[in-house]
């Protein structure tokens, strides 16, 4: 019989103790999963390209000779319910989500692997639009599906099907992007609205009607990117703001770069419909997810610049500064209330809203 694990060995054994077995908190993009990354995943595979802690890994080749350069390299699974929701559906945030964390780090998403986790008893009608769908997304995301697999497991043991999908990508070599790189003086931008996947998602499980519809943002950002790095290589971070929402993503930026960061909550762009649904449920838009929104972290000077290419590109046509780098308060993000004041908006914890990706 093997010995029992031995807590007392992890690197911070006291928030993770309070947990004998996993909760669905761990995968919410939150603090639960930052302090199960931070002091079990971490220590255990602990090496440079890991500890980069990006949304992909990238992988410098140039010791295996002339001609390689820079690789990134990512994976994500996708098990979100229900498997079709207003403005998207799981075969198209596989691929959107793995394209977008190659993108992230500057690199042009190349090639893609998938791997269906069947639940027997699906309908075969289903998994051929899963399917064909998630082809049709490879072609307008400019990438290929080079290799897959397929696992079949019994009735009752899924959710009709999980996908998982990894991604490589090429890396220019006058690109350097991370999230170790914000500076002090930097601007905040996002693209766009902030909260539609989440609330998309959560209105079709729960049986919601709001007045209007709202749709998943569910899009592949790497041509915005592209349009980006046209008017200035000198973009210093890049992060999509997924599970546990804007908040999370201004987190973990704050985080890696050992820096403040300040924004205004009125500044920040919210779908009314997404405003109104939040508040009726007690939600804060800026702690739900997004598959298509980013935060884009550039030199104060050169804001203008990109903000205006943003806005002519159909993913950027709502992108604002909403804030700024400082070195006050560092590791920690504050928001500008409507009255005035400053509040701290920390991790999210626990799970807000399951199962959004």
């Amino acid at each position: 019989m093997a010995n029992k694990l031995n807590l007392e060995n992890w690197v911070c054994p006291l928030p993770l103790k309070n947990y004998p077995t996993v909760v669905m908190g761990h995968g919410s993009g939150g603090k639960m999963m930052n302090d199960l990354i931070q002091h079990l995943f971490l220590p255990a595979y602990n090496n440079k390209s890991l500890n980069q802690m990006g949304d992909s890994a990238v992988l410098n080749l140039s010791g295996l000779g002339e001609g390689a350069g820079r690789l990134a390299f990512s994976t994500d699974s996708f098990v979100v319910s229900p498997l079709f929701f207003p403005g998207g559906n799981i075969r198209e945030l596989a691929v959107h989500g793995t394209v977008n964390d190659l993108a992230m780090v500057g690199a042009k998403p190349l090639f893609l692997s998938v791997g269906y986790i069947l639940e027997e008893g699906l309908p075969m009608e289903t998994l051929g639009k899963i399917t064909e769908s998630l082809a049709n997304a490879c072609e307008l995301a400019g990438v290929q599906m080079v290799t897959g697999d397929t696992k079949v497991v019994h009735k009752g043991q899924g959710d009709g099907i999980y996908i998982n999908t990894s991604g490589i990508g090429l890396i220019p070599g006058n690109i350097d992007i991370g999230p170790t790189l914000a500076k002090v003086g930097d601007a905040v931008i996002v693209n766009g609205t902030m909260g539609d996947h989440g609330m998309a998602v959560l209105s079709v499980r729960e049986g919601f009607e709001f007045e209007s519809v709202i749709e998943s943002d569910t899009a592949a950002l790497n041509g915005l990117v592209d349009t980006i790095l046209e008017v200035t290589k000198d973009v210093h971070c890049l992060r999509d703001a997924t599970r546990g929402g804007m908040v999370a993503a201004l987190n973990e930026i704050a985080n890696s770069s050992n820096i403040g960061i300040e924004f205004d909550e009125d500044l920040v762009p919210v779908n009314p419909a997404v405003h109104s649904a939040c508040e009726f449920l007690g939600l804060d838009p800026f702690y739900v997810a997004n598959e298509g929104k980013m935060i884009v972290i550039v030199p104060e000077e050169q804001a203008g610049s990109v903000i205006e290419v943003m806005r002519q590109h159909p993913l950027g046509k709502n992108a604002v500064q909403i804030g700024r780098i400082v070195e006050d308060h560092p590791k920690m993000v504050l928001a500008k209330t409507g009255i005035g004041g400053m509040r701290i908006v920390d991790w999210p914890t626990g799970e807000l809203l399951p199962r959004i990706c």
